[in-house]
């Protein structure tokens, strides 16, 4: 058992610790309303005010990607003594602690593919019931609000990018949001993703099922716990911070957006990536180009030029080894709604 000073002080160091707090709710020193949702899941509400509008904001979904998560737990320690105003309703998520805990991406399966029910194809999975729970608490968290929902889960990528820091944007077949759009620009990414097909990750769950402006950051490079430049980030935090104010935007930067054509696939152990270890993401490739082989599947650049995203040949078969993407900036921004 521990104060709720003590909890909300170092939120990462409580969760990792294992430890409960003595009580499942209170109020912190800055008058907002905190209440434990189970291990490393923590609702805070204003406490004077109506909120405006209901953020979920997670990190860790992936073990190993840390600098996200002490951006989170800095930012629970900022609400919690006033010197981060909050005027919305805040459900903060650290995923997959167990990984976390062991310095891993993930125990058996990649958490952020297993959600919109596809643990349930798992069920012996260590991830699985995690990605349940997760699915009912986001589910809890919005069901039945009318104002604005968001959904902002940050990540680091495995590798180098030449866009450092980027986002993902799920596919509904809803508009593409203005506000979404302003909002990464506020946080001054370099590049934004749009997928062209439903998927199985948190954001896509949370999008589709919950109704919310959903998206996936990825800011850095994977390093240990202690090893992270926070600083380098400083804009998405102030960005965060902002939202969660019920701020306005206060950067308009310019933002490239690429749309996923193509998504390779690993069907067997036999499958090849004919891309280097240390290739960035957003590399372009030429027409023509073979980029991977599994048996009869042959994958080759058919646009002008193709990006590749996230290429790992080392994931299990049947999941994506990469994503190519084709830049569509103009046609896109001018299509915001």
């Amino acid at each position: 058992m521990t104060s709720s000073a003590d909890f909300l002080d170092d939120f990462l160091a409580f969760c990792l610790a294992g430890k409960t707090p003595s009580a499942r709710s209170g109020v912190a020193a800055s008058g907002v309303r905190w209440t434990w949702q189970g291990e490393g899941v923590l609702l805070f509400e204003p406490g004077a005010q109506t909120a405006t509008q209901s953020v979920l904001v997670s990190a860790g979904i992936h073990g190993d990607e840390t600098a996200p998560i002490e951006m989170l737990s800095r930012l629970v320690a900022d609400i919690a003594s006033g010197a981060a105003p909050l005027a919305a309703r805040m459900l903060v998520i650290l995923g997959n602690i167990g990984a976390m805990r062991a310095g891993v991406r993930y125990i058996d399966d990649d958490l952020n593919r297993l959600f919109s029910g596809r643990h349930g194809h798992l069920p012996s999975s260590a991830e699985a019931p995690r990605a349940a729970e997760l699915e009912t608490l986001a589910t809890r968290f919005f069901d039945g609000i009318a104002h604005g929902k968001w959904h902002i889960d940050m990540h680091t990528a495995i590798r180098a990018s030449v866009f450092e820091q980027f986002a993902l944007l799920p596919f509904t077949g809803a508009p593409l949001s203005r506000a979404m759009f302003d909002w990464l620009r506020d946080a001054r990414l370099s590049a934004v993703l749009l997928h062209r097909e439903k998927g199985s990750t948190f954001t896509h769950f949370t999008a589709e099922r919950c109704g919310a402006l959903a998206c996936t950051l990825e800011l850095g490079k994977v390093r240990p716990f202690g090893e992270n430049d926070l600083a380098r980030f400083a804009a998405s935090d102030a960005a965060l911070r902002r939202l969660i104010a019920g701020d306005a935007p206060a950067e308009h930067a310019a933002l490239r957006v690429f749309t996923v054509v193509a998504q390779i696939d690993k069907k067997s152990d036999a499958f090849t990536l004919n891309v280097a270890g240390d290739v960035p993401n957003f590399t372009p490739f030429a027409a023509g180009a073979e980029l991977a082989r599994d048996g009869d599947y042959v994958y080759r650049v058919t646009h002008e030029e193709e990006r590749i995203v996230f290429p790992n040949p080392k994931v299990k078969p049947g999941l994506r080894a990469g994503l190519m993407v084709v830049d569509t900036t103009d046609a896109t921004l001018a299509s915001l709604e």
